[in-house]
């Protein structure tokens, strides 16, 4: 079964195009003009096991926001491209990631009903950028858009953190995890994960 999504988006403000492979080893080829943000989907794709190659041009140079929450928007439609009718997945996935002082937790139901908690982060860094490019607060859009346009519901916590560049990676790094958890085929399973026999 080959689950591979692709797909492009052009705005006024952005032109992203987005390939991955669900089923795929961590091989990334990211880029979009912000560097913290090339960090975050090249630990995603690697920690996910997805293969993701990523391609980003917008206006930078205004603001990093425009490019970061609609790559995020094209990576979702990519994910639930690859997902097809979802048959044989475990469909729930979560992954707990510590990173030195931070600890992050994500839980993934791929339920076809999109919804997002995210909790936890540090309110002193909501004015903070990380390295020179990356707005903290830009974060919870990549993670709202990812889950609505993958129609995931997703719940993402920081339990504890005083690092801003180890929180996000810790969260970044926790979603792919639970995301590869569950979207995996699962041996025991044959149909759709689902009582209604959709998602």
């Amino acid at each position: 079964m080959t689950r591979i999504g692709k797909v492009e988006r052009t705005t006024k403000e952005s032109s992203i195009s987005v390939q991955l492979d669900l089923d795929g080893t961590g091989e990334v080829d990211i880029s979009t003009g912000v560097p913290f943000y090339d960090h975050m989907l090249t630990a995603f794709g690697v920690h996910g096991s997805l293969d993701l190659k990523v391609e980003a041009a917008g206006d930078v140079h205004i603001d990093a926001h425009h490019t970061v929450e609609d790559t995020a928007i094209v990576l979702g439609q990519a994910i639930r491209q690859a997902l097809g009718d979802k048959s044989g997945i475990r469909r729930f996935g979560d992954a707990w990631i510590p990173m030195d002082e931070t600890l992050a937790h994500a839980a993934i139901d791929v339920s076809g009903r999109p919804y997002c908690v995210h909790v936890g982060e540090p309110e002193q860094f909501n004015t903070f950028t990380i390295g020179g490019n990356y707005p903290f607060v830009l974060t919870r859009h990549v993670f709202d858009s990812l889950a609505f346009h993958a129609q995931i519901a997703l719940h993402v916590r920081v339990i504890h953190g005083r690092d801003p560049h180890h929180i996000a990676e810790a969260e970044y790094k926790a979603v792919a995890r639970a995301l590869r958890a569950a979207t995996e085929p699962d041996p025991r399973a044959g149909g759709i994960p689902s009582t209604k026999g959709v998602l």
